[in-house]
């Protein structure tokens, strides 16, 4: 076990080398920076090449040859081992701050919306697959598929111009109601009101793959041997289904559950725009059309951190759940 970690953790340093160069170069490819941005919003003032010079410099963008680019890299890169993802051009603090700060309002919405996706999907999987080809079957597909059809973009603003706009049961945007001043359970209402679509758009839009996958895997577990030895034993159908067939379609279930993490703390970009959370998927948004470009290089490095944290605990969980696997090479 001890040397399987080993060996995953220096793959897991390797792709996050690969990535960071990834990253770094086409983020210096981009058609537009941060400030090119600035002087085009200086029209009415007079901006020297001097000080625009001194503007790249500052921002370490004043030389585009390929040694620049080679050096600016391994610059970022040091500078990435003592966990400095550099400092936000749009929001004038260092990004691993801006991160932090922003990061509990989506790994919360983001929490809730996946416990709940499981505690509907799963049922509605293994009910579909036990009673394959039958109405329950077609009628929890469909209504799935059409879960999966629908955009966020526009699954989100549809619950919103109902729900908020035309009904008024809950509030269009943000997080809190700032003209009132509220506390404890008050408070918690408040947050809870305005966290109920988002959440919906989540669960709803969310529940369809998971909801297939384990209608297939558990039709696979149906089919295999041990199965059919088991209904020839004897033994009772929910026996059969709940002890045999459900408890081995949990494997890859729990091993893709261990990979949810990046969705975690990555945020819901286009939900979180609808909604004008302020989350992280928001706040990346907003510094990606400003062409933040530490903001968008340390923000990707954190996304890419965290998905090969999620692969490797995958893995490990997938040796837990399956006692026929063993970590040994």
């Amino acid at each position: 076990m001890f040397k399987y970690i080993l060996k995953r953790l220096g793959l897991a340093l390797i792709i996050l080398l690969g990535v960071s160069l990834i990253i770094y170069v086409l983020t210096r490819c981009m058609p537009v920076s941060y400030v090119e941005q600035k002087i085009s919003q200086m029209q009415s003032v007079t901006v020297d090449e001097t000080a625009i010079k001194k503007m790249y410099e500052m921002y370490g963008l004043e030389d585009d040859s390929f040694w620049g680019i080679i050096k600016g890299y391994f610059s970022w890169l040091g500078a990435l081992f003592r966990f400095d993802l550099g400092r936000s051009f749009v929001y004038g603090d260092d990004v691993i701050n801006v991160i932090a700060d922003h990061m509990g309002v989506s790994f919360a919405v983001s929490a809730i919306a996946i416990v709940f996706q499981y505690l509907i999907a799963i049922p509605l999987g293994v009910t579909a697959a036990t009673h394959q080809y039958s109405i329950r079957d077609y009628v929890v597909t469909a209504l799935v598929m059409v879960g999966i059809s629908l955009p966020s973009f526009y699954f989100g603003q549809m619950l919103k111009d109902i729900f908020a706009m035309k009904l008024g049961w809950f509030p269009t945007a943000g997080l809190v109601d700032a003209s009132v001043d509220k506390s404890g359970l008050g408070l918690l209402g408040d947050y809870l009101s305005h966290l109920a679509l988002p959440l919906l758009t989540l669960i709803i839009l969310g529940i369809g793959g998971t909801m297939r996958y384990t209608r297939t895997n558990m039709l696979e577990v149906l089919s295999s041997d041990y199965i059919r030895t088991a209904r020839a034993k004897g033994l009772p159908e929910s026996k059969v289904l709940y002890k045999h067939a459900f408890r081995n379609t949990m494997i890859p279930i729990v091993t893709m559950m261990a990979g949810v993490l990046p969705s975690l703390f990555s945020g819901s970009m286009i939900t979180e725009q609808v909604f004008d959370l302020p989350g992280i998927g928001n706040i990346a948004y907003k510094a990606m059309i400003n062409a933040d470009i530490p903001f968008i290089m340390g923000y990707n490095m954190f996304l890419a951190f965290l998905s090969v944290l999620g692969i490797l605990l995958s893995d490990l969980m997938y040796a837990v759940v399956d006692p026929r696997v063993k970590l040994t090479s």
